[in-house]
């Protein structure tokens, strides 16, 4: 649930919520760097990050337990 996490926001990078579980990582230029997903393990939940190339790809950058730390390696 997106109410229940505090969304990370930095002078230059804000994620924006795209549904339960999915932000979509802006910069405050307005472009898409990528996005964070929470996944569900039975150790407890997980953010996904990936980042998108200047190809449209994406490319996963790691799997981590802090949605800030997911949201620190698009800085």
């Amino acid at each position: 649930m997106v109410s229940s996490l505090t969304l990370a926001r930095t002078s230059t990078i804000t994620l924006v919520p795209v549904r339960t579980g999915l932000w979509r990582v802006t910069h405050r230029s307005g472009s898409v760097l990528g996005h964070i997903e929470r996944r569900s393990d039975p150790a407890g939940d997980s953010f996904a990050a990936r980042r998108l190339t200047a190809t449209s790809r994406t490319i996963d950058v790691g799997t981590f337990w802090r949605l800030d730390d997911a949201t620190d390696c698009f800085r």
